[in-house]
């Protein structure tokens, strides 16, 4: 096991059984986490909770645990989540645009992953083919069957909680694209920006898609802008998080253009790290270093991986950058990210 765990059970005994389990159960390298897992559990047997709380506990993880076997033979593939009404019609013009839309990014050898009912969802796996799609379902009183395009495919996941249905979404998804839907749409589109605004999510392309001409977006704009952004109550910036559009073609590249040149991110100590396709050249460092000094302390440098990226094969051949982020602007780093990408 790497390292000495310093969080045990409380029994020396246990313990001893425990790090046994986890030795002949995990790699290595991932021993220490198996531990500290098995001692969670072991925990909570010794505090005597009451069942229903370990009831949750016990549902939450199993959820979470295959949800993560049936998503792991396609870590490799970039996916896109498809949020939106599961009461638009079939000849509605927001089911033909979410249809449109799952067609023309699975042409960019993208996933969807949708919430595999009705309406919305449906119309995003019928696009892009139920081969490039995940189904991500919520079991509901009123809502007793997955969409019948992904109902028998294995990559179709039913929840019981919204909560680890919502922690997969994220963790899974590399850019989003919200259509016209009501208080569960609200709730996802909501969260997610939170997620995106704190840094509790590395940030990703988030797409509001109108049907061509309607006016569900804008509305929620005017909204968000006169109670939210007048009053202070969020940053002009934190509105560059998203982008606004009813053109199909128009999200598709705005999705795919995020990672033109960007990577992915990580922070190593007190740094940030920005991990790219292809290297910028120290000009473009330099103008970089200057119109985003609001957001950092120094300058931005061309940096190798660390030892942590290299331990973790966390794409280490990569060219990156790195410097002191405030953590707090969030919405200027998307500014940044979207220069990146434009730089030639």
């Amino acid at each position: 096991m790497k390292g000495a765990p310093r969080y045990r059970s409380g029994d020396a005994e246990i313990d001893q059984k425990l790090e046994e389990i986890a030795d002949l159960a995990a790699d290595a390298d991932d021993a220490d986490l198996i531990f500290e897992m098995l001692v969670s559990a072991v925990r909570l047997g010794r505090e005597r909770y009451d069942r229903g709380s370990l009831k949750l506990i016990n549902g939450a993880l199993k959820e979470l645990r295959y949800s993560l076997a049936v998503f792991s033979p396609y870590a490799g593939t970039r996916k896109v989540s498809i949020f939106g009404s599961a009461r638009t019609k079939r000849d509605d013009a927001e089911y033909i645009a979410a249809e449109r839309f799952g067609a023309a990014i699975a042409e960019r050898d993208w996933m969807v992953i949708t919430g595999a009912g009705p309406g919305i969802m449906a119309a995003g796996i019928e696009g892009a083919g139920p081969e490039n799609s995940f189904g991500v379902g919520i079991v509901l009183p009123f809502e007793t069957s997955a969409a019948e395009v992904i109902a028998n495919d294995p990559k179709l996941i039913n929840f019981r909680y919204f909560f680890t249905r919502k922690v997969t979404f994220v963790r899974e998804s590399d850019g989003y694209v919200l259509l016209p839907g009501g208080f569960g749409t609200m709730d996802e589109g909501f969260e997610l920006l939170t997620l995106l605004q704190t840094g509790k999510t590395y940030l990703s392309p988030v797409v509001l898609l109108d049907a061509p001409g309607g006016d569900y977006w804008p509305s929620w704009l005017e909204f968000v802008q006169k109670q939210l952004q007048t009053d202070g109550l969020i940053s002009p910036n934190d509105l560059s998080l998203i982008r606004m559009t009813d053109d199909v073609d128009e999200a598709v590249e705005e999705i795919c253009h995020f990672y033109r040149r960007y990577h992915s991110m990580r922070f190593v100590g007190r740094r940030l790290v920005l991990r790219l396709n292809s290297a910028l050249s120290d000009a473009d460092l330099a103008r970089l270093s200057t119109d985003y000094a609001d957001i950092m302390r120094g300058e931005i440098a061309a940096v190798e991986a660390s030892p942590g990226e290299i331990e973790d094969h966390d794409v280490p051949d990569l060219p990156r950058i790195a410097f002191e982020f405030d953590r707090h602007g969030y919405g200027r780093l998307r500014q940044m990210i979207n220069e990146i990408n434009d730089a030639t």
